[in-house]
């Protein structure tokens, strides 16, 4: 090889890297009633006490079918923080300003499609949704920020999850298909960037937050989870082929929650255990940036008796949707060993072996910013495709001081080391082309629906039982952050 086919080594950030800050809809928007809205499954989201058992709890929700009657009949009984968030359907313009202060050059925001089509079953899309996002990315140009949006971000009409029980049902797809199209066409002179599932790999962990699957109503949770997830990736290639139609420079995404596995020990059985582990949250990916599925997996959906239905059509529709560049969500990494529960600890959220060498979160999440960085580099080296960090941050128990302020050099120590690691993965090679922090301004919990639990760098005044001014705070990591951007990545200190 000579010399000059040698990339030249790269020790700062592109010039034209996007910083910013990640949101979902149904965890800031509120206004669950305004203006033609339906109800989506993450409306059905009953806070949860995540003390209440004595230690942290972080299982992400489920609903039975049971609960949803409930929910339904007696929402008087319960508490449902999404539905009205912190308000950023009336504050947007405030909020946005406050990114824009920030210096942020991308916002990841996502689409709520019961603003759209309030029932998923509509003919025709609800007007006053799609102006209400046109209004929020005209926000965004004013300030010279792009958007990046999530087509679907752990929300969808509920009444598919009664009609259908969600996306174990391949009517959804075409569903899907339709929506994508609409906001695609209607955005396509505003909103280059785009994901089309938020973290789909979640799918293992809870059928209902990423799939709207009332789990009581399948025989097997694994088998309908990747059932459904084969009727995402349909969906995603579909709408990824109508972005390229629609929008001749658009950039469509996948993304997963990536979780990087350690073996606990040099025992082969353990290495062997850490590969299959990486396997597991690699697959989605695997499928979406190759466009078929890997040929590991079927060990594994014979090992674990899982039948995927499918049609003739289908590897032709995701050969042909593959996905321009891979997001990723990061926050911790895992640990794994040779034991009973090996298979069922295998793409989970949380594990339950800890690393003696990693300090962990006030949510028990181990601290890995060096796991990041060989994330990154296992991405790139797997796919040669561009990559995205769609949510990193560090979640806490925020005090607002007597001063009106939060100190929380906590959460910039932690964003520190994991800027500082994006930054030494592109200077091993990898193509990062943006880092958007989870929770730029506070919201309410995914898991939870708790408010306590804040990533932002504005804090906003409300506590999980939605009381409080709304007020928003900049905190000291909000002038932090400013510099870093300023400086584009140089200035950490």
């Amino acid at each position: 090889m000579k010399y000059s086919q040698i990339k030249k080594l790269n020790t700062h950030f592109p010039k034209h890297f996007l910083w910013g800050g990640a949101t979902a809809a149904n965890q800031i928007e509120g206004a669950f009633d305004k203006d033609g809205k339906g109800l989506s499954t993450s409306d059905m989201a009953a806070y949860k006490d995540p003390y209440a058992s004595g230690k942290v709890d972080n299982f992400t929700f489920n609903v039975t079918s049971k609960e949803l009657e409930f929910y339904e009949n007696h929402p008087e009984k319960t508490l449902f923080p999404k539905r009205w968030g912190i308000d950023f359907y009336h504050n947007y313009k405030e909020d946005i300003a406050l990114f824009a202060e920030m210096g942020f050059n991308v916002f990841r925001l996502s689409i709520s499609w019961v603003r759209i089509f309030p029932t998923g079953l509509e003919s025709a899309p609800n007007e006053a949704g799609l102006a209400f996002y046109d209004k929020v990315f005209d926000e965004c140009a004013k300030y010279g920020i792009e958007p990046l949006v999530t087509m679907s971000h752990y929300e969808m009409p509920i009444e598919l999850t009664k009609k259908y029980n969600g996306w174990v049902n391949r009517a959804l797809v075409q569903i899907f298909e339709k929506y994508a199209k609409v906001i695609l066409e209607r955005y396509k002179h505003k909103v280059k960037y785009w994901i089309t599932f938020n973290e789909m790999n979640m799918n293992l962990n809870s059928l209902y937050t990423g799939a709207g699957v009332l789990a009581d109503l399948v025989d097997n949770p694994l088998q309908a989870a990747y059932q459904a997830s084969h009727h995402q990736f349909l969906a995603s290639a579909l709408a990824v082929k109508a972005a390229r139609d629609i929008i001749p420079d658009a950039k469509v995404g996948c993304m997963i929650n990536h979780i990087e596995s350690y073996a606990k020990t040099t025992k082969p059985e353990d290495q062997l255990q850490s590969v299959k582990s990486n396997q597991l949250n690699m697959f989605y990916p695997d499928v979406q940036a190759r466009g078929e599925y890997p040929s590991y997996i079927t060990r594994y959906f014979a090992d674990q008796n899982i039948d995927i239905q499918m049609q003739d059509e289908d590897e032709a529709i995701l050969r042909e949707g593959k996905v321009d560049y891979v997001a990723i969500s990061y926050y911790m990494s895992h640990v794994t060993e040779a034991r009973e529960d090996a298979a069922k600890l295998a793409g989970s959220f949380d594990s339950p072996i800890k690393n003696e060498y990693l300090k962990l979160t006030q949510w028990d999440w181990p601290i890995d910013a060096t796991g990041l960085r060989i994330a990154l580099i296992k991405l790139y080296d797997r796919y040669e495709l561009p990559l995205f960090v769609a949510e990193n941050g560090l979640g806490a128990k925020d005090v607002l001081s007597s001063d009106d302020n939060i100190h929380d050099d906590y959460r910039i120590d932690y964003l520190k080391q994991h800027i500082a690691a994006v930054k030494d993965a592109i200077e091993d090679g990898v193509d990062v082309f943006g880092y958007t922090v989870w929770g730029c301004i506070d919201l309410i919990s995914c898991g939870t629906s708790q408010m306590s639990k804040r990533y932002g760098f504005i804090y906003v005044d409300q506590d999980d039982q939605g009381k409080g001014s709304l007020k928003r705070i900049p905190k000291d990591s909000f002038y932090w952050y400013k510099k870093v951007i300023a400086s584009n990545g140089e200035d950490l200190t």
